[in-house]
């Protein structure tokens, strides 16, 4: 680690064994909450590259309880979090979407670091109890499409960061890599990032690690499609700037997307979406992720044809439907 700790503030890049060999230390407890603060002081002061990112994550999926789900096309659709917009939950509600159109969908989340509701609050809102049994997960992915992997009940070497985590002043690079780490290793992701920045390095690991994937940044900052302005898509096919315009939607503003101030709030809002009783805006960004999504394991289907499935799915009762068949299959 000395040595490994000279290279980095020398300034060096890390090659990817050297990084997995840095987070397998850490999850084997070998490395003082001093050494970790460093390490992550470190890249923080510079950005990490790709084969740096590559070698801490392939050790955390080294380290953290294995789940094999059935099937082989599976999704998850998750943000990067930390664009400090406080939406409501856009990216479970399109896991909902989506299952509901046929799909099938492992979604894996936590509570919210910097927004009211993250993904793991509001299903336990909503009666989800967490597990991380495997057979029952496979039960609930038969019986509803979907499952929810709650992180901290796979990940346990990142026990050993939070305290770290929480003490320092600022994000660390574990922000940006908790939704690449699905321990079911799903098929495909869908990958919101809250900047540019961010979105390149996940399409460079996503396509380097095999996945099918798409990953968007707005251009105003949201960590997922928001339809509040422009919006950079980028998938093995190439990378494009996107208007709500091209895909059949209008622009709207920022304050439709405010989840409120409780996670109540964003309970209701979650429900009203399903329930077909939401806003137009409220909706429409949900549809157009999930068309995303659908896109992405379907890249032969136009976007069109793709959103037209998620509001199928929407309008019918199936997105509701799979809720309820994901909480009776507990």
């Amino acid at each position: 680690m000395k040595q490994l700790f000279e290279q980095l503030f020398a300034g060096e890049v890390l090659t990817k064994e050297q990084t997995y060999s840095i987070m397998e230390n850490i999850g084997q407890g070998q490395l003082s909450h001093g050494e970790i603060a460093a390490l992550l002081t470190v890249f923080c002061m510079r950005p990490i590259s790709t084969m740096e990112f590559l070698g801490f994550r392939t050790a955390l999926y080294d380290l953290c309880k294995k789940v094999n789900l059935e099937g082989d096309e599976r999704i998850d659709i998750v943000g990067s979090g930390g664009d400090g917009k406080n939406t409501f939950n856009i990216s479970t509600l399109s896991c909902f979407v989506v299952a509901g159109a046929g799909y099938k969908v492992s979604k894996h989340g936590n509570y919210a670091s910097t927004s009211i509701s993250g993904s793991s609050n509001v299903l336990q809102s909503l009666g989800y109890q967490f597990t991380n049994d495997e057979s029952l997960l496979n039960r609930q992915l038969s019986e509803a499409n979907i499952c929810f992997l709650h992180a901290p009940l796979f990940h346990p070497a990142m026990g050993q960061v939070a305290p770290v985590r929480k003490a320092l002043p600022f994000k660390t690079f574990f922000n940006i890599m908790g939704p690449t780490i699905n321990p079911s290793q799903p098929s495909a992701y869908l990958l919101g990032a809250y900047s540019k920045t961010v979105a390149s390095l996940y399409a460079e690991v996503m396509e380097k690690a095999g996945y099918g994937f798409t990953v968007v940044h707005n251009i105003d900052g949201y960590d997922e499609v928001s339809l509040t302005d422009g919006f950079l898509k980028i998938n093995a096919q190439g990378q494009e700037i996107l208007f709500p315009t091209d895909i059949g939607f209008q622009q709207i503003g920022q304050e439709d997307l405010y989840s409120g101030d409780t996670i109540d709030s964003a309970k209701t809002i979650f429900l009203n979406v399903l329930e077909n009783k939401s806003t137009s805006a409220q909706k429409n960004v949900v549809l157009v992720n999930s068309g995303l999504a659908i896109q992405t394991l379907c890249p032969e289907k136009s976007i069109s044809d793709c959103i037209a499935e998620a509001e199928e799915s929407l309008q019918s009762g199936k997105a509701k439907q799979t809720l309820t068949n994901l909480l009776n299959a507990q």
